[in-house]
Parts: C-alpha cells; structure tokens; sequence
C-alpha cells in the first residue's frame, strides 16, 4: 500500500516558498506521492442565501495542473489530483496538461476525475451542470485517445476534434484515470471506465457495498476487477495508535495507496504540516 500526502489547499496559503517546502519535504519523509484537490472558483455565500457547500470564496485553491507543474520541477513525487472536476473542463486542454504534467514527473501520474458538486462553478466556467455524467463519460475515452493516437477525429455529444493531436504525447499511454464519487452511478462508472478510485467512504460496511458495486460493474463490462486500484485516506489527529488502525483497516479493505490529511488541526505553517506527516509516518512503521 503505496503512502501519499494530501497538499494542505485550504491552509498553506499563497508563498511560493512555502508550497516548495512542503513538496520536498513530504519527499524527504519517504512519502510515495502527492494528492491535490480541484476548485476553479468559490461561491460567494452573500450572492447565494443558504449556501451549504464544504467551500465557499474564502476557501483558498491552488490550481493542481499548474501546481504540479511547479512540484514536477522541485521534488521526484509522483503526483496526482483527487479529483479534476472534468466536465467544467476543456477536454483537449486537460488532454495537453495531464501529457506534460507525465513527461516532467516520467511518467508517474494519476489523473483523478470527478463530476463535482459545485453547480455555480459551472455557470461560472461555462458549462452545463446536469449532464456532467454523460459528459465525463465521454471525456475518459476521448482523453485516452488523444494520449495514444497522432491524430484524433471525434464527433460526440459534447466534444468535436477535426483531425488533430497532442506532441508530445505522454510517456503512460494512456495516463491512468482514476474516479472519485459517491453515488451508484458514480461506481458503475469506475468499474466499468477506471483504472482506480477514490471512495468517500471509510472502511466498513458502507465500503464494501461501493466496493461490491465497482467489482460488479467491472465484471459486467468484461474487465478483471483486480486490476483495479482503490486509495483511502486517513486524517491525522495527532493519536498514533488510531492512525495506525485506520491504516490497518485500509489494507484489509483492499487499499493500493493510503493519503493522509493533516488539514482541520489548526497548524500554524509548513513545518507543522510536515511534522503531523512524520508522525503519521512513524505511526505505521513504528
């Protein structure tokens, strides 16, 4: 089970610095990788009376294809994003971005997807919020197309392409695609289209439920549900002994990778994120 880090969005602030030393110092700690969350905008509760999202404007975001750009470049980490929300996104542009960001870590990403929540957000991007589904859908294929052919003719529900290609294209061909979601339709989604996923659900009987919809849909479209890859995460709440339980229940559960979340604290700065993961560390081989 292959340890990552979760990039603290909300609490690191805007120093360039500061971003730089937490990269290269999960990477000292021995971490495997680094996961980001995706938001574009927030929703100004004062415009929108009875916001009830996890985020609003004041939540801070640091974009994770130009982030992981800028950590590509300071660490060896391989990096991934958990999730893209995908159809608020031009897919050909994602197509470009994932390729370079494979080639500056070599070959090393996980493009996580997700349909997202955020329905102001897609009326700010541009994009209709209640086909996301279909659209998403649609996106997965034809990014895998445009990571492995020279050149992609395309004419679907959402996307056009009239004869043309990505150079360079990534080293992985395809990337691996990984979905994030809560829902049925969400994890006959993953079975079928995955190559992993991110549940939103902590291991127990809810988790093996999802984790029972995804293997069937997997079987249903003749894939080997084996091959694909599941990554929990754990929160770090400074208790070493329960940590390391919820570790333990992880791999049992079937976990491939483990992030941990030092955000929700109260943490001053970097170092202290970065001393919450040497202890979360330290929990599991100690």
């Amino acid at each position: 089970m292959k340890l990552g880090a979760v990039f603290p969005q909300t609490e690191i602030g805007a120093d360039v610095g500061a971003v730089r030393a937490w990269g290269q110092g999960v990477e000292a700690l021995g971490f495997d990788h680094a996961l980001a969350y995706d938001h574009v905008l927030g929703a100004d509760p004062a415009a929108h009376p009875g916001w009830s999202g996890v985020y609003d404007v004041r939540s801070t975001f640091h974009e994770p294809m130009v982030l992981f750009g800028f950590l590509a470049g300071c660490t060896s980490l391989s990096l991934v994003s958990a999730v893209v929300i995908l159809p608020q996104r031009q897919t050909a542009l994602v197509a470009k971005q994932a390729a370079e960001i494979d080639i500056l870590t070599g070959g090393t990403f996980r493009l996580g997807v997700g349909v997202g929540w955020n329905r102001v957000e897609f009326d700010a991007l541009g994009q209709e919020f209640t086909t996301r589904g279909r659209r998403m859908e649609e996106q997965i294929g034809l990014l895998r197309r445009l990571w492995t052919q020279k050149s992609v003719a395309f004419e679907g529900d959402f996307d056009r392409i009239p004869g043309a290609g990505l150079a360079p294209r990534p080293i992985q061909q395809p990337i691996p695609i990984w979905i994030g979601g809560q829902s049925e339709p969400a994890y006959l989604r993953m079975g079928r289209l995955a190559d992993g996923w991110f549940p939103q659900l902590a291991p127990g009987p809810g988790l093996d439920a999802a984790k029972a919809s995804v293997q069937a849909a997997a079987v249903a479209a003749g894939r080997d549900p084996a091959t694909i890859g599941m990554e929990g995460r754990a929160s770090w709440r400074g208790e070493p002994e329960r940590f390391a339980r919820q570790a333990t229940r992880w791999r049992a559960a079937g976990a491939t990778h483990l992030s941990v979340n030092t955000m929700g604290l109260d943490l001053a700065d970097v170092d202290a994120h970065l001393g919450a993961l040497a202890d979360a560390a330290a929990a599991l081989h100690g």
